[in-house]
This record gives C-alpha cells, structure tokens and sequence, in this order.
C-alpha cells in the first residue's frame, strides 16, 4: 500500500466482556464506598476569552463515541443508528443518516466514506449520507472504524483485525489474536502510520501491514499486574499522541508509554492509573487519571513535568492539546482548559450539564465539544 494510505487520515465506561463473547461478565458496581466528592472549582478566571460560536444535536450518546476530524468536517454518531457530518466552520449539517440499528462504535471517515459499527455486529459503510455497504462481524466491536487507503479497517472485542474494501465491503484479510479472557467495554488503538497500521492488541502496540495483516512488530506499552483476570486486563485505549515517528498510548491502568513506530521500538513507559487515552504536544504527553488527577509527561522521557489534583474525582475524558492549553471535558458537562505549562486553570466553558461523550477535538480552529445528551457546541478563542 502507498504513503496514500496515510495521507486520507486525533463517563469512563468499566464494562468489561469474555472476549469473542456476547455476554456481559462485569459492569460498575452499585455498591461500596461512596464515590469522593469532587473538588470545589473556584471562580472561573477567565484568563482565555473563548466564545461559543454554534451549537447542533445530534441524539443521546451512551457509547464509547469518538469524534472523527477530516478537514473541516466532524464524523460523529449516536446510540440510536444516527451519523452525522457537520461543518466544523458554522456548525451546519453536511450530511446526516440513521443506519437503522444502535451504534457500539463510530465514527471513521476519511472525509469522503465514513463508517460505523452496529450492536448487531455490522460495520456500515456510509458515503455523501447514504448507506453504502453492510457486512457482518464475528464479535462486537467498541473502536471506531478506520477508514484509509480506500479500505475499512475493524479492531473486534475478540482482537480481530479485518480489512474491507472501501467501495464493495468485500472482505480482505481477517487477522485473530488470542489473548486475556476479558475485555474493555472501550474504544481502542486504530490508526495509520505511513504505510503501517498501528492496532492496540491487549497490552502491546502492533504494527500491522494493511495490505495483508501480518506483523510487522509488536512493542509491549505495560505489563499485567494482579492475580486475576480483572486485575491483569492492560488494553491499550484511545486516543493517541503522535509526533512524527513516535506515537504514546495509555494502557488501561496500567501505563503511559511511547514507541517509535518507524523502529517498532519502546521508547519509555511509565507506570500510571488511567482509563482514557492521551494526548500531546512537542514537549509533553497529557493524560487523565482515574481519580482526576491530571498529568504532564516529557514526551523526551517520560519524567512528569507536572501534575495538578484541581478536577480530582470529577470523571474526565481524554485531554486535548489546544495552543497554550489542555482541554479536558467532566461528568457535569463542563470542559476546563488548563495551561499547558503547569496545569494552572485558564477558563472554563458550560454546556447543556450532561457528561462530555467523547474527547474534544479541533477543526478549522473550532473546538468542537459532544454531550451525552446529543449536544454539539463550537468554540472559538476570541
């Protein structure tokens, strides 16, 4: 495959499965300990002037969603079957379509196709808002599609890889791996580099040929801990930081760790408690513990540049490295940019008050927020 393939590409969920399996085996527990109350914010300082410049819906969003940038156009998809295309520029429906079953997972474009998956294991194929193609799965599937190189890519909960045919939905090439008996209820690693696919396989970072799925190499980001399957479950997460040959991933409490992809090579790891995926810049790896802390490592060696408790206990998503800030959604529907430099707060934004669904992302300057109620807000720095 050509450097093309590169080119046509950024409420934590505990549910965990038997992998390959349909059925639930462990899900967030009712009882226990009180969750810690989360820290008091303070006034807002306002210290960025960003103003929202649109807002859109789409419908409730109770998946694992990630929100797709191609351009300026934002993928993005809800539990009901809906996919949506809008124009990041003004906040305007470009396309919207209902695949007509609920979604696990979404949503992959690469600007022109964009694909999903169903909960009745069916990867949809959508192009110019009408459905192109369906084909089924072997297991259910919680990362979003990868749509590149005119083929469609599918990370399964069963540690599947498969390629289908941009245009036909005509299978290429299916890879199994085996594995832990358990897991996450949770996207993962998908994503191109040059003419390799990085795919997240448990606890090791894959570099798979998208021509045929073998190998190219595999680099471990953690190391299982604990006595049982729970205990050891280290899949790796999304989102993921790249800066040129070197893309860090997060496995799930577990570690942060970085790998140059051209070497297929560790590069550090560091020992760390997270649930969601990181982000960056070209000095330092951002990330989100479970407790709320947030976390700055140097992406040059792993060392921590700085870690702020001030979103302790308030249920974060992924960070986003945005200008001289870290963005960062809560389970109030509030999205804190913190200075990239100390992780001192900067300004805070408010939403319609339900939990941020998905990682904040950027297109055409606009930063572009997604509730789990269905909102879909736009924000410029003024």
């Amino acid at each position: 495959m050509t450097t093309g393939f590169a080119a046509r590409l950024g409420k934590p969920v505990r549910v965990l499965m038997l992998a390959g399996a349909a059925a639930l085996v462990l899900a967030g527990c009712s009882s226990g300990p009180a969750r810690p109350k989360p820290a008091e914010l303070g006034p807002n300082n306002a210290l960025l002037d960003v103003r929202p410049v649109w807002n859109n819906r789409i419908n409730a969003v109770n998946f694992p969603l990630e929100v797709n940038v191609s351009g300026s156009t934002v993928t993005l998809a809800s539990s009901d079957g809906l996919v949506a295309a809008i124009d990041a520029r003004n906040g305007n429906d470009l396309w919207r379509v209902n695949v007509g079953a609920p979604i696990s997972a979404g949503a992959g474009s690469d600007g022109f196709q964009a694909a999903v998956v169903t909960t009745a294991n069916e990867v949809v194929a959508i192009e110019s808002g009408k459905v192109l193609w369906r084909q089924k799965l072997s297991a259910q599937s919680f990362t979003p599609p990868l749509v590149a190189g005119k083929r469609v890519f599918v990370l399964g909960a069963d540690r599947s890889v498969t390629a289908f045919d941009g245009q036909t939905g005509r299978r290429l090439w299916n890879q199994q791996r085996t594995g832990e008996p358990l897991v996450l209820r949770q996207a993962g690693v998908l994503v191109p580099f040059e003419d390799t696919l990085i795919v997240g396989l448990s606890s090791r970072m894959v570099g798979m040929n998208p021509v045929n799925g073998t190998s190219r190499w595999e680099v471990p980001v953690a190391s299982p801990r604990g006595t049982n399957d729970v205990e050891r479950l280290v899949d790796l997460v999304g989102s993921v930081s790249r800066l040129n040959d070197v893309i860090c991933a997060r496995a799930f409490q577990a570690g942060v760790g970085c790998v140059d992809a051209r070497r297929g090579s560790p590069v550090w790891t560091k020992t760390a408690n997270g649930l969601q995926g990181v982000s960056g810049d070209d000095n330092l790896v951002f990330g989100t513990e479970s407790d709320g802390k947030v976390i700055a490592w140097r992406r040059a060696d792993g060392e921590r540049a700085w870690q702020t408790d001030r979103l302790q206990y308030r249920t974060l998503s992924a960070p986003l490295a945005l200008g001289r800030s870290v963005v960062i959604g809560d389970s109030t529907g509030l999205v804190h940019l913190l200075s990239r430099e100390d992780g001192s707060p900067l300004t805070r934004l408010t939403t319609d008050g339900s939990a941020i669904a998905a990682t904040p992302v950027v297109a055409s300057r606009t930063l572009v927020i997604v509730t789990r109620n269905g909102g879909v807000f736009g924000y410029q720095p003024n």
